[in-house]
C-alpha cells in the first residue's frame, strides 16, 4: 500500500511542483473520508489539485462553479415533472459525484453554501422529502479566496467544521515556478495513470482505523486541546470531535508513512491543517497563533 501512495504523491508532483507537503495533507484527508478546504489567493493551483486528485485515483469528478446567484437546486438537483408520465422526476445535480469541487465556495450566499451541510455530513441529500444516496467515496474539495476580497461572503463556523482540514498551496518556489512558466507541469489529466480503485480507496480508508496510536501521544493531543481551551487568545477552544479529527489525522499520516503506529510528530504534521480553522484563524493569524502554542507543540 505504501509504494501505491508514494506512486499518486509523485504523480501529483508533476501536477503541482514543489507541494509534497499539500498533497500528502489532501490524501491524509481523503483517507479519512472527510472534506478538504483550500483557501488561497486566484491563480496557485486549487483547481489543478482537485482535478488531478480526481483522476490519478479514477474517480468520477464534478466542478461547480459558486457565484452569488447559484441556488441550492443548482447544487443538489430538481424534480422536474414529466408531461407523458404526469409525474415528478428527480434530476440529479453535480453534487452526484465521487469529487465535488465547490470552487469559490464563498462567492455564494449562505443559503446556497449551506446546501452542502448534510451531503458532507451524511453523504445524502434531501430533495422534496426524499432522501438520496451520494455516490462512495464522497469528497468535496471546496476552493475559498481570502475573506477580504470583493464579493465574499464568510463561512458560517457550523461549516467549516464540516471540513476535516483547510491547507493552502502557497507562492511556488523559484525553480517552480520557473517549470511551470515553461509549461513543464503535466495538465493534461487524461496522461495520469489511475494508481488504485474505488475499493482499493475504500480498504486503505479502513485501514487508518488499524494503525496503532498510543496513551503517551493521546495525552500528547488532549494536551494540545486542553491549550486551546484555557488561553483566552484563541475565540474558539477545539471541540471533542477536532480531539477525535486531530487523531484520525496523525494516523493517515503515519500511513502515508509506511508506519501502523503514530509518534508526535505525526500530529504536529498535520495540527494546523485540523485545527485552524476550528479556531477561528485566519491564515493570516496562522503564525501569530503559532507562536502562542510554540511551547506546546
Amino acid at each position: 500500500m505504501h509504494s501505491t501512495v508514494k506512486l499518486i504523491i509523485d504523480d501529483l508532483s508533476t501536477v503541482i511542483f514543489d507541494k509534497q507537503q499539500q498533497i500528502k495533507l489532501a490524501l491524509s484527508c481523503l483517507f479519512c473520508k472527510g472534506h478538504l478546504l483550500i483557501e488561497d489567493l486566484p491563480g496557485m493551483g486549487k483547481t489543478t489539485l482537485s482535478h488531478a486528485l480526481a483522476a490519478v485515483l479514477g474517480l468520477s469528478y464534478q466542478r461547480i462553479q459558486f457565484t452569488s446567484d447559484l441556488l441550492p437546486s443548482d447544487i443538489l438537483g430538481t424534480s422536474i415533472f414529466d408531461a407523458t408520465k404526469h409525474n415528478f422526476s428527480f434530476h440529479q445535480g453535480p453534487i452526484f459525484s465521487q469529487v465535488v469541487l465547490a470552487d469559490e465556495i464563498n462567492r455564494a450566499g449562505p443559503k446556497t453554501q449551506s446546501a452542502l451541510l448534510e451531503a458532507m455530513e451524511e453523504q445524502q441529500v434531501t430533495v422534496d422529502a426524499t432522501k438520496y444516496t451520494l455516490p462512495k467515496p464522497f469528497f468535496v474539495i471546496a476552493t475559498q479566496n481570502p475573506i477580504h476580497q470583493a464579493g465574499t461572503y464568510p463561512l458560517p463556523e457550523s461549516q467549516l467544521d464540516r471540513f476535516f482540514m483547510r491547507i493552502s498551496l502557497g507562492f511556488p518556489e523559484k525553480e517552480a515556478e520557473r517549470k511551470l512558466i515553461l509549461g513543464l507541469n503535466n495538465r493534461d489529466y487524461s496522461n495520469l495513470p489511475v494508481r488504485i480503485s474505488p475499493s482499493e480507496l475504500a480498504n486503505m480508508q479502513n485501514d487508518i482505523n488499524k494503525i496503532k496510536i498510543s496513551t503517551p501521544v493521546v495525552d500528547y493531543i488532549i494536551a494540545l486541546v486542553s491549550y486551546t481551551r484555557n488561553e483566552s487568545y484563541f475565540a474558539n477552544a477545539l471541540s471533542p470531535r477536532a480531539s477525535i479529527a486531530i487523531a484520525k489525522a496523525a494516523k493517515a499520516w503515519a500511513f502515508i508513512d509506511g508506519r501502523d503506529y503514530v509518534l508526535p510528530e505525526d500530529v504536529q504534521a498535520i495540527f494546523r491543517s485540523v485545527t485552524d480553522h476550528r479556531l477561528g484563524l485566519t491564515l493570516a493569524d496562522e503564525t501569530t497563533a503559532l507562536n502562542h502554542v510554540h511551547v506546546t507543540l
